[in-house]
């Protein structure tokens, strides 16, 4: 079984793949059995307040995943609300409140993963008009001496060190309460005033925030780190270890819409890569 970083134990920020995804667990869970599941609703697992993944009021695009699966299922969907931190799947998937996270990072023993829907990675995101916009890898001598913002612990900033432009970056927190602060939308804030001169965020976060309030903003896949850590995830639905039907059920709904799970995402901001993370795909809304 692969290791999952900590930074995705840790809520990246979602990480996550995941990733979501960014994401963020401590404890193991024990296997359940398929009675568990409800066949009155779709029982979601959310954080109420993790835009762009997810919030309260639906408006994220993991909620409108769930509004996908739910009507393939002629199920409503139903929330149980919990930030995305240190002990999200124990009150809340392993407590059997809720059957399904929306958003996981494949490969970690916390949840059972369905096939994943999405592959995502880390994006550099800087003005579309400034000297930045054609940097497509760390490695770029245009980097150096800028100030770039990283939140700490996560994969981009060990490729930071490794390519001398860890000195002058400006740290943001990897684990916090969403309902309080966002270090994403921070740095995005503090990158429009010119605090920092480029922002490293996960793609499904900071593509979606870019889109939403940075239009001017260019979103550069970062695909041509070769070295570890790796820079990309997939992205799954989490259901409770020993749910083997859940999760074949959700696989199948996975392949069957798979084309309308891309046009959401696509529409979102989310950058989309293939399989291997490396290649970045170019998907119809």
């Amino acid at each position: 079984m692969q290791k999952m970083p900590a930074w995705v134990r840790n809520c990246a920020a979602a990480l996550v793949a995941g990733l979501t995804l960014i994401l963020c667990q401590t404890t193991g869970a024990g296997a359940q059995t398929s009675d568990l599941v409800s066949h009155n609703a779709l029982r979601v697992c959310a954080d109420p307040a993790n835009y762009p993944l997810s919030d309260k009021d639906g408006n994220g695009y993991e909620n409108k995943l769930a509004e996908l699966i739910a009507g393939e299922l002629g199920l409503p969907v139903q929330y149980t609300w919990y930030p995305m931190a240190t002990g999200f799947i124990r009150n809340t998937l392993k407590a059997a409140k809720c059957d399904v996270v929306m958003g996981y990072a494949q490969g970690h023993e916390m949840v059972l993963n369905t096939n994943h829907y999405l592959t995502s990675g880390f994006v550099l995101i800087t003005p579309s008009d400034g000297d930045l916009a054609a940097v497509t890898e760390l490695a770029d001598p245009a980097l150096k001496g800028k100030v770039i913002g990283v939140v700490a612990g996560t994969p981009p900033a060990n490729h930071m060190a490794r390519n001398g432009l860890i000195s002058k970056a400006r740290p943001y927190q990897l684990t916090v309460d969403t309902r309080h602060e966002s270090p994403s939308k921070q740095m995005l804030v503090d990158l429009a005033a010119g605090k920092i001169d480029a922002a490293i965020l996960w793609g499904p976060i900071g593509g979606p925030l870019a889109k939403d309030d940075y239009p001017q903003m260019k979103v550069t896949p970062l695909i041509h780190e070769t070295l570890p850590p790796k820079m990309f995830y997939r992205i799954t639905m989490g259901v409770r270890q020993g749910e083997k039907v859940w999760q074949r059920k959700l696989n199948s709904l996975i392949r069957r819409n798979q084309d309308r799970i891309d046009a959401i995402l696509a529409e979102a901001g989310v950058p989309m890569l293939d399989a291997q993370g490396q290649k970045v795909l170019e998907v119809s809304q």
